[in-house]
């Protein structure tokens, strides 16, 4: 018989199901692996050292008896951080399910390690009360890239010139004066501010002050060109809309 390999992988439970009466399979974004699943034996049991690092959103370092492309099983584990800030706050925890939700249907279409570093850095952000809008949206213009539907943002999409007045979903990007055909002219600063969004590193965020008329006028960007170009919907953006809104 072959030994199975045990290893330690970073990580977040995106999702946990019962398995018999005392079990749970869980499904991790892990740094290493991607998105693996993994049978926490015994995890439902009050006693069990399992139980609290087998729910949904913990972060934590994960030793498992790892099997590729089958289920693994939980050994032990380590939480790195609580996330105490999030999870006592409706908003932010619904933010935290559309990421996770989104970052894993990314994951499959391209396992690059970028994503896992840009999804973890996000909810460290929100966990330390940065602006959950505006960190999410920071996070899916970044994912546009790895989606291969990036929108142009060096140019007007239609002519290359460098002075843009305004961000078209429909026409993929920023657009000068010349080019635009009814289109909502947004503010400088929210063309400016784009235009850093998709380089900054989310990690290294100190401050963000940003008006509420800039923020919607991301967001609802974002929403459309999502909507456009990359197939993906999403329940818990759909509930996220809707609370957001109340």
């Amino acid at each position: 018989m072959i030994p199975l390999e045990v290893i330690e992988v970073e990580g977040v439970v995106i999702d946990e199901k019962s398995f018999s009466e005392t079990s749970k399979i869980l499904n991790i974004i892990t740094k290493e692996k991607g998105v693996i699943g993994v049978l926490a034996k015994g995890a439902k049991r009050l006693k069990s050292p399992l139980r609290s690092v087998s729910e949904r959103f913990s972060y934590a370092k994960f030793n498992i008896s790892y099997k590729e492309n089958k289920l693994s099983t939980l050994i032990s584990a380590d939480i790195i951080n609580s996330l105490f800030n999030i999870k006592k706050d409706i908003e932010k925890v619904s933010y935290l399910n559309y990421i996770s939700e989104l970052t894993n249907l990314v994951l499959k279409q391209n396992n690059d390690k970028r994503i896992y570093d840009i999804f973890i850095s996000a909810i460290l952000k929100i966990e330390e009360n940065f602006d959950p809008m505006l960190i999410t949206n920071i996070l899916e213009i970044k994912y546009l890239s790895f989606l291969g539907v990036a929108p142009k943002l060096d140019g007007c999409v239609v002519c290359g010139k460098k002075e843009v007045v305004t961000i078209s979903s429909y026409k993929g990007g920023f657009v000068c004066k010349n080019h635009v055909d009814g289109e909502y002219i947004v503010s400088d600063k929210t063309i400016k501010l784009i235009r850093v969004l998709e380089y900054v590193d989310i990690s290294k965020i100190t401050k963000l002050d940003v008006s509420s008329k800039v923020k919607k006028e991301i967001n609802d960007f974002i929403d459309d060109y999502y909507d456009r170009y990359t197939g993906l919907y999403l329940k818990s953006k759909k509930f996220l809309k809707n609370l957001v809104n109340l």
